[in-house]
């Protein structure tokens, strides 16, 4: 099934409405839907490069907003729909330490999922369940999925079709070094300097 989803998405990229497409989709991961928008987003942008940015920025939007959608449903619906998204996914079990890690580490738990392959509608459902200061939770949200994005756009945009591959083999494992070089980063800011 999870196949025929990404067929299904990647078809878009040859309609008209794919920037539209490519909008929603961001939208309804970042809240209930299973597909990652890099898979279109990678295929838009190397369907024409000089349009990388352009496409990274729609995605960006859209799973801003999907976010702060997700994070309204935790907030006001948690008992509705949000425990029934939490449950497709398996996740129940593991609520409870998203909430530790939301007590201990608020706005980076929020940038973790957001930049890395961690199912980013469970922390955005999550934020709001337990009551997230909405600003911090909107603006990690807004400056990692931003960094997500246009992290893929960018490469495609300096190297062309030729990284396709290269992202596509190793989304996960560059997305999580970049996590880890950020951190370093903020250490080294804080404990050093």
């Amino acid at each position: 099934m999870l196949r025929r989803l990404y067929d299904w998405v990647l078809r878009w990229a040859k309609t008209p409405y794919a920037a539209w497409a490519l909008f929603v989709l961001a939208f309804a991961e970042a809240s209930f839907f299973p597909i990652p928008p890099d898979v279109l987003l990678i295929a838009l942008a190397v369907a024409r490069p000089p349009k990388a940015f352009k496409y990274a920025l729609v995605c960006s939007l859209g799973s801003f907003l999907g976010g702060c959608c997700g994070y309204l449903i935790g907030y006001g619906f948690m008992a509705g729909i949000g425990q029934h998204i939490v449950d497709l996914y398996q996740f129940t079990d593991k609520v409870d330490y998203i909430e530790t890690l939301y007590q201990r580490y608020d706005a980076w738990a929020v940038g973790i999922a957001g930049f890395t392959p961690i199912p980013y509608k469970v922390f955005t459902i999550a934020a709001g369940m337990f009551k997230i200061d909405f600003w911090v939770f909107a603006m990690a949200s807004l400056a990692s999925r931003s960094a997500r994005f246009f992290l893929v756009g960018g490469l495609i945009y300096l190297f062309g079709p030729n990284i396709q591959s290269f992202i596509n083999r190793y989304f996960d494992l560059l997305a999580v070094a970049f996590t880890v070089l950020l951190i370093l980063g903020f250490v080294v800011i804080k404990f050093v300097l």
